[in-house]
């Protein structure tokens, strides 16, 4: 099982770069075994062209290392929050990507101008608060995750509605049921971000679309009445 995980892991952060949303070592992508209590994670460091199954870090449902093989990345902590705090969710993704990360570092959330956000997140991108002094200086990553889950439920948010945020100042973190899912969000993130900012350079002063657009673009592709694709095997 955990076998499969490492493989799984390995493929989507592979999936990164060929995404335009990473350069260099600029992000990770992790899963969770919650039967195993385990976390599969990029290990800390390493090039994605190094990058092996064998190579994935692994680690306890608090972000301890276990074993002898790589050091985890230095994200896991914060991945370790979300898996506790989100138990709907079974990977998780940090990058760098730029235009989502220009509006992080504007500390601006990111409204939902038309039907491509729509479909994939419900409302706008939140823009997390900048963690205080004493945060960063103490378990930085820990509380990175604190703040996150602190901002989804202080909106009154589904965390698979909205399964993204911008963390101010920082970058994007980005979540799913699997690790494809979540980094097929971080990547509708991106282009979304691109989106609204380009939409903000035409027309300084567009509304957000309508909130009616909205829901109908959302709800036919999530949730039980949604009849966006092909039904799988037994469904109508």
């Amino acid at each position: 099982m955990l076998e499969q995980l490492k493989q799984e892991v390995y493929e989507a952060n592979l999936l990164l770069p060929e995404y335009g949303l990473v350069i260099f070592t600029w992000g990770n992508v992790s899963a969770v075994s919650r039967e195993q209590r385990r976390i599969v994670i990029k290990p800390s460091g390493v090039e994605y062209k190094e990058l092996t199954p064998e190579k994935m870090a692994v680690t306890d449902l608090e972000g301890r290392k276990t074993g002898d093989g790589y050091e985890p990345s230095s994200d896991t902590l914060t991945h370790a929050v979300l898996y506790e705090r989100f138990p709907e969710i079974g990977a998780v993704v940090h990058t760098h990507s730029p235009w989502a990360t220009s509006w992080a570092q504007a500390g601006r959330d990111i409204p939902c101008y038309g039907t491509t956000h729509a479909d994939y997140i419900f409302g706008e991108i939140p823009c997390v608060r900048g963690l205080t002094g004493e945060e960063i200086e103490g378990e930085y990553e820990r509380n990175t995750g604190l703040v996150i889950a602190e901002e989804l439920e202080k909106r009154g948010r589904d965390p698979l509605s909205v399964p993204v945020v911008l963390c101010r100042s920082h970058g994007v973190f980005a979540w799913g049921r699997d690790a494809v899912e979540a980094v097929h969000n971080a990547a509708a993130a991106e282009e979304i971000a691109k989106l609204a900012a380009q939409t903000e350079q035409i027309s300084p002063f567009a509304e957000p679309a309508p909130e009616t657009l909205v829901n109908r673009h959302y709800f036919r592709k999530h949730g039980k009445d949604a009849y966006y694709g092909q039904a799988r095997s037994g469904e109508k």
